[in-house]
């Protein structure tokens, strides 16, 4: 690994290419490039999540964090690896300080794997619109976590609300368990029967608050037609906020799932012995990877999104953003493309329309406060041919 500090988005290049040629082809090709947005406090998270994601799916990882825009003097710092830490691959992690970090494009753009697709994934709170960050413009797959943020329903309307197709969330890739366990129950039924299953109701216990539990309630209605209330759990419900789910089907059956805690769930059918599955409670690489396997809109996503927070149309929406760009420091700026105010776009944000800078990175770096780049003096001689200034 070799560190650059206050360099530039060439000299990043140049080493990237400079490590190629001294260490060989590591990795002969990749299959997409994936761009980590991080706030620093979960700088050590996102690395390791994209660590794993790598293993699975070959890819060059662009880990950018970004810092003190109101600091004076833009810097870039970057850490530039093949092989290393960061996985097999090529990795570059930056952190851009000033008004550089507004502009991360300029960086990341150049470090694109060629003829490869771009995953970008947020690890922080995104900008309520993602159009105001080039990072996603460039994107063909945008991904989110609403789980991260403060009130994960006003996160998940802001979502649906800035929905395009491409775009997904890791509260839903938490859903996929239940979903696989939930179908797979309903088969057996179905089988037992010789006939179709219908689901007239039911509930889904757990914590009524995350994304997840309401994703999952939002799908089972776009399957079945059927809402399911989500009711507070009797015992805490770990990170999917899913504790089991109640299905009442006709012929007066009840499927009930009910998660063990200890990776696995108890189906409980009629005129059949209770069954263990593995429900795991996965980690965040292995979530981040699941959604690396396809590149293609999701759609029961966009359908159960959409019942779960009332706004219609998101399938037939336009795959393509346009960026838009909005100027933190002036909260009264108007877009003057369709004339949206600005500050009210990135509601979740903790720093408005503008792409995440965490706050906990303020005042924390005298250099890039105070800091000054080596520049020449313009009084001072110029040097002789072949002088090293």
């Amino acid at each position: 690994m070799t560190t650059l500090w206050d360099t530039t988005g060439s000299a990043v290049v140049k080493e990237l290419a400079a490590q190629r040629r001294t260490g060989g082809a590591v990795l002969s090709g990749v299959a997409l490039t994936l761009v980590v947005v991080a706030d620093e406090d979960r700088v050590t998270e996102a690395e390791d999540a994209a660590t794993t994601a790598a293993e699975q799916h070959p890819c060059r990882i662009l880990v950018v964090v970004r810092r003190q825009i109101e600091a004076p003097v833009p810097r870039l710092d970057a850490e530039v690896s093949i092989g290393g830490r960061l996985g097999p691959g090529e990795a570059v992690v930056m952190r851009m300080y000033g008004r550089l970090a507004l502009h991360a494009e300029s960086v990341v753009l150049p470090l694109l794997a060629a003829d490869a697709p771009v995953v970008t994934w947020w690890h922080s709170d995104p900008p309520g619109r993602l159009t105001t960050d080039a990072l996603a413009v460039v994107a063909d797959r945008r991904i989110t976590d609403s789980t991260v943020a403060a009130d994960q329903l006003t996160a998940l309307r802001t979502r649906a609300q800035d929905y395009a197709p491409g775009d997904t969330d890791l509260a839903w890739t938490r859903v996929t368990g239940w979903r696989a366990t939930l179908t797979s129950a309903l088969d057996s039924v179905s089988g037992r029967r010789g006939d179709a299953v219908r689901v007239l109701g039911g509930r889904i216990e757990g914590d009524p608050g995350t994304a997840t539990a309401q994703l999952l309630a939002g799908w089972v209605e776009s399957r079945t037609g059927v809402r399911l209330e989500v009711v507070p759990a009797a015992r805490h419900t770990g990170p999917s906020g899913v504790d089991s789910v109640v299905l009442e089907l006709d012929q007066d059956e009840e499927v009930r799932v009910h998660a063990d805690r200890r990776g696995g769930a108890v189906i409980s059918q009629p005129y059949r012995p209770d069954a263990t599955v593995a429900l795991p409670e996965r980690t965040l690489g292995d979530l981040l990877g699941e959604e690396l396997r396809r590149l293609d809109p999701d759609e029961p996503y966009a359908e159960a999104l959409e019942i779960t927070t009332g706004v219609a149309g998101l399938v037939d929406r336009a795959p393509l953003r346009a960026h838009v760009w909005v100027d933190p420091a002036q909260p009264d700026e108007r877009d003057s493309a369709d004339g949206v105010d600005a500050a009210s776009v990135g509601e979740n944000s903790p720093h408005g329309a503008a792409p995440t800078v965490p706050p906990t990175s303020e005042g924390t770096d005298d250099v890039a406060l105070a800091g000054e780049h080596d520049t020449p003096d313009p009084t001072a001689p110029e040097p002789e041919p072949g002088a090293v200034r």
